[in-house]
């Protein structure tokens, strides 16, 4: 998560350990406050990820919004997703790409925000009928990694910890379990989960690693491993360094489910296709469409 305060601007983990980052984010600017004000306790939710760009293949971290749950000391928790997900852009991203275009052209800059530790977007969300076009044309062309789809509800709550409605895809090749693995005085290698908040050992399991190094270097670490169905083994995909504990045993039985019901890109756009054709979906993206219209002429206005 990302707290945006007057005091400075605090990235949050999942440990809920805070760090100071120098960024700056401007207020809209309206007519009855300062120009120069900005947000204070502003709270919003996002992921971290990497870019490599194409040409240079240079690095740049990148901070994806995603969701908000305040802005400006007043919650938005309750607002349906679709109306947060749009002040995302109208209160956060606008006025500070409009402010940062001002200090460029200007001749005596007061702020570089090329000098930033990172660059700050929001997420991409797409109606359910452009899943074939983000599948095929739009996930291939990203310039960091996806491991699949979220289908998240148009007018949902935001939803603290696990939100249990929420439909999650992978590729089938991408459906991964975080394990805390372990070597023993005997060299045994162990693998752990969490259940009801201490370690579940897993019994039976092992891991692979692609690497030539030896496993008793990993012990301790959280390793995000795939399953790999012919060998009967689980493969280390990479090291959580973001995480300090595993999985929750639930967590584990949902991904293994998963990897066995096999729903493959086919079937899935298969019943995509189904649920576009009923008429309350076509109906709701025709009345989303003239909202989203008069909104607009309102604003030109």
């Amino acid at each position: 998560m990302m707290l945006i305060t007057v005091d400075g601007c605090f990235l949050i983990d999942r440990n809920f350990k805070f760090r100071r980052v120098q960024m700056r984010f401007p207020c809209r600017y309206t007519n009855e406050g300062s120009a120069d004000k900005m947000h204070h306790f502003t709270l919003l939710d996002g992921e971290m990820i990497i870019d490599t760009m194409p040409d240079s293949q240079k690095q740049e971290r990148r901070y994806l919004i995603y969701d908000m749950m305040a802005v400006n000391q007043v919650p938005v928790i309750e607002r349906p997703f679709h109306e947060r997900w749009k002040m995302l852009e109208r209160e956060v991203i606008e006025p500070r790409n409009s402010e940062r275009q001002n200090i460029y052209q200007s001749r005596n800059p007061n702020y570089r925000y090329d000098l930033e530790p990172f660059r700050v977007r929001r997420k991409d969300f797409w109606l359910l009928s452009t899943v074939t076009k983000v599948l095929k044309e739009f996930i291939p062309r990203l310039s960091h990694d996806a491991d699949g789809l979220i289908f998240q509800g148009w007018d949902d709550p935001y939803v603290t910890r696990t939100h249990e409605g929420l439909l999650k895809w992978k590729y089938p090749e991408m459906n991964s379990v975080d394990f805390l693995f372990e070597v023993d005085d005997d060299d045994h290698q162990l693998l752990y989960l969490h259940e009801r908040g201490k370690k579940k050992l897993m019994e039976g399991h092992r891991v692979s690693f692609k690497d030539a190094l030896d496993p008793s270097t990993y012990s301790g670490k959280i390793v995000e491993c795939s399953w790999d169905s012919e060998a009967r083994v689980w493969v280390c995909m990479r090291i959580r360094t973001d995480k300090s504990t595993p999985n929750d045993f639930n967590t584990y039985k949902k991904v293994m489910r998963s990897i066995n019901d096999n729903i493959t890109e086919d079937v899935l756009l298969n019943e995509i296709y189904e649920i576009i054709c009923l008429p309350m979906y076509a109906d709701r993206i025709r009345i989303e469409s003239k909202a989203q219209q008069h909104a607009n002429a309102a604003r030109r206005r």
